[in-house]
């Protein structure tokens, strides 16, 4: 129906700007968008408001004329001038009834459309460094891509989600070796591991089976290991004024990087058994846990095959003009982009940089052509915007089809205090923990219900409270209330087919009635404007308001009572409810219990 209405908008705009009342070139930017009181109409549009300074009158004025060259639109009963400006619409009371035809006849398939059908989408995101399990800012990043994803390919996109490893950098060195080490330690060697290594118990783990496979076969002399390498970093005891550890000597980098040039030269080929050993172990557990999380990937990503990709992007900057030598390195013009300074991409002992293998990526993906790339990355790397964009600007394509989208941090309370984030501490910070306390459904549901942008409080408790206050379980409540109240009906004798049913739908007079049928209307329009702006938390409020409406109506309306016609249409109204909560559930990867 909106469709219709904003048709009938534009020509009367056309007409008004062939009688020279608007400007020709006057681009339209209004919205078309459903009233939340029902009184203002089912529909208004602030068109007049919009373009009353092109047209040099008042808005209310400029409303008049609109109505004056509005061609008929079916179902409208009126169109009325409201406020400032805004233009109201109000649908015959038949057309209110239209949704139940349409729900029934597309079910798990309403809300589905086809306006992002010529898209060709790849949506990265998590890809967590393979170093240890995730964490639960990992969590956020997995929730809203999956979701992102789901809703792009509800509105038509073909979508592919890609998880991006990066197996071949300084951290998986770091990683490498410190499962050496504790393998040295597993094999009785004695060495002070260092500060700067992988801490947890899983490097102990990786370790062991490493020796169950190869016994004692890589072990050398810890003195050669640690020969000639740099003193780690020692600490003072106190900490200064900020809370900050104060650093008395050493350097716990220099450190760390002379224990990996130690041990892969006295390892050789063996080193690369630490590296895939410690990979694997943790790229399963990552997918082990995203798999039960719900949250899958068309292709994991090597990094570790951008070799060639790698040259080809710096051949191809070259060629162009955008790369140049200083002080050994070689820079990338990034600063003609908009950058704010040049950036290195390969140093001078030979080495690329991490910035050179997020350009072969991208050059990889641009060929691969897709329509439209969507990063996903924690708000840390908002820097990296820029520099990114300009890479792919730089080897001639157009940066337009990269967005960005930054997921913020998560701070996780107790009892009404913040739960510290730390290892130390013996609380939980992994996403499986945290799935373990809260459940798949109130994490999935809860980390999307802010913008990504926006820091989020996530509050354990009431993740897991059986109350109206827990958005999630309210919902899925008002999904199984539905499910148990047709099974009532079935057992008390109450015959319903909802294609039979739809004869009584006119019954449905009450006031609570028509807002319930209004929002299942409007559930299409926010699933596409959820997708078209990256923004689940809309179906997530969308569903809360839904449920709240349903179980107003049902705590004050028996829906199985002596009037049989009635009870048939409250029954139609109320599956047609439970379809379109299951609808936008299974966007946000949030079951739809039939009990609870």
């Amino acid at each position: 129906m909106n469709t219709a209405i904003q048709a009938a908008l534009d020509h009367a705009v056309q007409s008004l700007q062939a009688a020279g009342v608007i400007p020709s070139d006057w681009k339209n930017t209004s919205n078309l968008t459903r009233t939340k009181d029902r009184s203002h109409g089912d529909f208004a549009s602030n068109i007049a408001m919009i373009g009353s300074k092109a047209a040099g009158m008042k808005p209310r004025d400029l409303a008049t004329q609109i109505l004056e060259n509005l061609p008929e639109v079916a179902d409208i009963s009126k169109a009325e001038i409201a406020g400032p400006g805004f233009i109201n619409f109000f649908l015959n009371a038949d057309q209110r009834f239209t949704v139940l035809d349409q729900i029934q006849a597309q079910q798990d398939q309403y809300g589905r459309t086809n306006g992002n059908a010529a898209k060709k989408i790849q949506v990265e995101f998590v890809s967590a460094n393979p170093t240890s399990s995730l964490h639960v800012g990992h969590g956020r990043g997995a929730a809203y891509g999956m979701t992102v994803a789901n809703l792009l390919e509800a509105t038509g996109a073909k979508v592919e989600r890609e998880y991006y490893v990066n197996d071949a950098g300084r951290q998986m060195d770091i990683l490498a070796t410190s499962t050496y080490l504790r393998y040295l330690e597993l094999c009785g060697q004695t060495l002070v591991f260092p500060k700067n290594a992988y801490q947890g118990d899983y490097v102990k783990e990786i370790a062991q089976s490493i020796i169950d496979k190869h016994a004692d076969a890589f072990v050398r002399p810890v003195a050669d290991v640690y020969k000639d390498v740099p003193e780690d970093v020692q600490y003072a005891e106190e900490l200064d004024a900020e809370g900050n550890k104060v650093v008395l000597s050493g350097d716990k980098e220099k450190h760390i990087d002379g224990l990996i040039h130690n041990s892969q030269n006295l390892v050789g080929q063996g080193y690369r058994v630490f590296h895939q050993a410690a990979l694997h172990a943790i790229l399963d557990d990552i997918k082990d846990d995203l798999g039960e999380f719900g949250v899958t990937f068309d292709k994991w990503f090597s990094e570790a095959t951008l070799t060639t990709k790698i040259d080809e992007a710096l051949q191809t900057l070259d060629q162009r003009g955008y790369l140049y030598e200083k002080d050994g390195n070689i820079w990338f013009k990034s600063t003609e982009f908009g950058d704010e300074k040049d950036r290195v991409v390969k140093r001078r002992n030979g080495q690329t940089t991490y910035f050179a293998s997020d350009i072969a990526y991208h050059l990889n993906k641009l060929q691969r052509g897709y329509t439209d790339l969507i990063d996903i990355w924690g708000s840390d790397h908002h820097g990296y915007i820029a520099r990114v964009k300009a890479a792919i600007d730089a080897m001639g394509f157009d940066s337009s089809k990269l967005t960005v989208l930054l997921v913020q941090f998560v701070s996780l309370w107790r009892g009404g205090e913040m739960v510290q984030m730390s290892s130390r501490s013996g609380q939980f910070v992994t996403l499986r923990d945290l799935r373990k306390e809260v459940g798949n459904d109130a994490a999935r549901f809860y980390y999307v219900m802010r913008k990504s942008e926006q820091h989020i409080d996530f509050d354990l408790d009431l993740a897991v409270s059986q109350s109206k206050d827990n958005a999630v379980y309210y919902i899925q409540y008002a999904h199984a209330r539905i499910c148990r109240m047709l099974e009532k009906a079935a057992n008390t004798g109450v015959n319903f087919d909802a294609t039979q049913a739809r004869q009584f739908a006119a019954k449905l007079e009450l006031e609570a009635e028509a807002e319930i049928l209004a929002k299942l209307a409007a559930y299409p329009e926010i699933v596409t404007r959820a997708a078209n702006n990256y923004e689940p938390h809309q179906v997530g409020n969308y569903l809360k308001e839904l449920a709240a409406l349903f179980h107003g109506w049902y705590n004050e309306h028996k829906v199985l009572g002596d009037d049989a016609k009635l009870t048939q249409a409250r029954l139609l109204l109320s599956v047609n409810v439970k379809q379109v909560l299951k609808n936008g559930l299974e966007l946000l990867g949030v079951s739809a219990p039939e009990t609870m």
